[in-house]
């Protein structure tokens, strides 16, 4: 998260992570304001053997996202913040136009996000693989 003021959001998030047993952590570290505090976090993630997906939160000028897709050898989903249709589109705008070399995917619901992000990493954990599948096929007998 760029601020603690993104908790409330993350905490969809996190709800999500949890259903599927998800590992996760959570960072306060605006990169703005404490570069240095993302690029360690981010360096220690680039040496673990972990399979990591990120999700960052941040809104405005979003450089979270940017920044970590720029350092980091793991996929970033970028899930900004909004309180309305005008801040939603601000950040959209902000994280779609990311510069060159900096992959950036964009998920604006937060247990969307989550959900993509479990679906990265079950591409090389079998049980959450089978958990996503068992997911979907709940989902489906609903309707």
């Amino acid at each position: 998260m760029g601020s603690e003021s993104d908790k409330e959001h993350a905490q969809k998030i996190i709800s999500v992570l949890n259903q599927f047993g998800v590992k996760h952590a959570l960072h306060v570290a605006s990169a703005h304001k404490v570069p240095e505090k993302v690029l360690a976090i981010i360096r220690k993630h680039n040496t673990s053997d972990e399979a990591i997906c990120y999700i960052t939160i941040a809104g405005r000028s979003n450089g979270l996202s940017g920044v970590v897709a720029a350092n980091s050898i793991h996929p970033v989903i970028a899930c900004p913040p909004f309180k309305s249709k005008e801040d939603c589109l601000l950040n959209m705008h902000s994280t779609l136009q990311m510069p060159s070399d900096t992959p950036v995917l964009m998920v604006l619901d937060p247990a969307n996000a989550a959900l993509a992000a479990i679906r990265i990493l079950g591409l090389a954990d079998k049980k959450l693989k089978t958990k996503t599948n068992a997911a979907i096929k709940k989902m489906k007998a609903k309707f």
